[in-house]
């Protein structure tokens, strides 16, 4: 594990940061062509960080420009594989020498602990771009089966111009899980960061172009969704968007795709995860520390988080002693205190939203927490719902809420959990294998943990079912689909053929 510093020590090292202002593109910095910029905030003070460049269509115009012509150019997709994978190695030492640096940015702007983000956030980053360079000489093409006459090749070649529109939960990480295999594979790409979290994205950039990615190959724009996301969406000169965020948004950029010239689109989207306890679950204190970190982790701010505890009535109340032991832990302050485990919500925003939840539930239904304070932080919160209609329990909170739910057998848990129009993560728990396999057939998500909660890892892909996710994978081989096209290359070796050409 990380050593982490003193609360004075990142209190310190926050008053000393430098924070980049201006949008990334063809290799520096440039303000917007507007002029005009935004504020961006620590949402755990309300203190201005800095005024961001507020980019828009002609911005995203230059970038995308910049980009297709570094692509075109081939300084970078034509690059030897060997090659690009030193500059990705290159970027990840980089990122390592400023691991702090980025960690406290990355607090201040977005809210999360310093805990995680020295602990899981950087490192995860790292491992990311580094385990997708090192995949770079190591996917190999193929030859089909053909006849005596012919050599049948099935080749990958970089789409072409990217572009990424990263959620504010995780900036740094997702920015590596996107921008990893878009520059293995050899694209150029035009990042939009969500604009609630734009730092660590410039910074990010600035790293890689001084590790040796080229100039124009990887740019930020950074900007308000209407402003910048929806012309990356709806531009013609962009061959993919991938995309992580809310579904609702998700949405517009399919729109954006048809309307525009069908670029391909990849979508991981929103989740309303499921958390199975079946009644012969072992160690149950053991799946009480699963449950807690699930459901607040990140405070809640997570597409994966374990939201919904459906638990078999029998053991509902020795599960919940130590489930509410657990969750007493996990204390609420200032994100830069390595000692704190609940930050503050990414903004004033979000916050509402995220009590404007807590409002519709009776009191004698809210078992801890519940409270609100100054417009930042949310205590972790367990509510118990009398079914799995309630909003609570079937929207997305996308806060430190857990909803419990209490059910009867095993068929009755999988079809409650399964009632949602989202699919991305389930977890279930149960001492008896055969149900443990035939649970995680049955429950309808793209990830789903035994005996645990989480995401797999970097080998494994992620994305979900139904609404949570649509057209590719994030992390694993699978990632390097998205990022590139597969083309037939069909050679005819016959005498006719040759005498045809001769």
């Amino acid at each position: 594990m990380t050593d982490l510093l003193t609360h004075d020590e990142y209190k310190a090292l926050a008053s000393s940061l430098d924070f980049p202002t201006a949008a990334f593109v063809d290799g520096g910095y440039r303000m917007s062509q507007s002029g005009k910029t935004f504020a961006t905030v620590n949402p755990a003070t309300g203190e201005t960080l800095g005024q961001i460049a507020a980019c828009d269509s002609a911005d995203v115009d230059f970038a995308v420009q910049k980009a297709r012509d570094a692509f075109e150019n081939g300084r970078w997709a034509n690059l030897h594989p060997s090659k690009r994978k030193d500059v990705l190695i290159r970027l990840c030492k980089l990122i390592t020498r400023n691991r702090r640096e980025l960690a406290v940015m990355e607090s201040l702007d977005s809210g999360k602990t310093i805990y995680d983000c020295e602990t899981v956030d950087i490192p995860e980053t790292v491992h990311c771009i580094k385990w997708h360079a090192e995949l770079i000489d190591k996917i190999y093409d193929q030859v089909a089966p053909a006849s005596d006459d012919h050599i049948a090749m099935v080749v990958r070649e970089p789409v072409g111009v990217v572009g990424v529109v990263l959620p504010w939960n995780f900036p740094l990480l997702m920015m590596a899980w996107k921008i990893g295999p878009a520059l293995a594979a050899g694209c150029s790409v035009v990042v939009k960061p969500a604009e609630e979290t734009s730092l660590t994205a410039l910074r990010l950039a600035e790293l890689a172009s001084e590790a040796g990615v080229p100039d124009g190959v990887l740019n930020v724009i950074t900007g308000l969704g209407p402003d910048v996301g929806e012309p990356l969406g709806r531009h013609r000169d962009v061959d993919m968007v991938s995309f992580t965020g809310s579904t609702p948004t998700g949405r517009r950029f399919l729109g954006y795709s048809a309307e525009s010239n069908l670029k391909e689109v990849v979508l991981e989207m929103g989740g309303k995860n499921p958390c199975i306890v079946l009644a012969d679950a072992e160690n149950l204190d053991a799946v009480a520390a699963h449950v807690v970190n699930g459901a607040f982790w990140n405070m809640g701010e997570n597409c994966s988080a374990a939201s919904r505890l459906i638990v078999d009535g029998s053991i509902r109340d020795t599960l919940l002693e130590k489930v509410l032991a657990h969750a007493r832990e996990w204390n609420v302050g200032d994100p830069l205190d390595p000692s704190v485990r609940i930050g503050a919500m990414v903004s004033k925003a979000h916050f509402d939203k995220v009590c404007g939840y807590l409002k519709q539930v009776g009191k004698g239904d809210i078992l801890l927490g519940g409270q609100d304070s100054d417009g930042a932080f949310v205590e972790p919160t367990i509510v118990s719902v009398a079914s799995n209609a309630d909003p609570v329990a079937q929207e997305e909170v996308f806060g430190p809420v857990l909803s419990v739910i209490s059910v009867s057998g095993f068929d009755e848990a999988i079809s409650v959990a399964n009632d949602t129009p989202y699919g991305l993560a389930a977890s279930i728990f149960t001492a008896n294998a055969k149900r443990a396999i035939r649970g995680a057939r049955a429950l309808r998500a793209g990830t789903v943990t035994v005996n645990s909660y989480g995401e797999g890892d970097i080998s494994t892909p992620f994305g979900g079912f139904k609404e949570s996710g649509f057209g590719g994978r994030d992390n694993g081989i699978h990632a390097h689909d998205q990022y590139t096209q597969i083309k037939t290359i069909w050679l005819d070796l016959s005498d006719d053929a040759e005498s045809e050409v001769g």
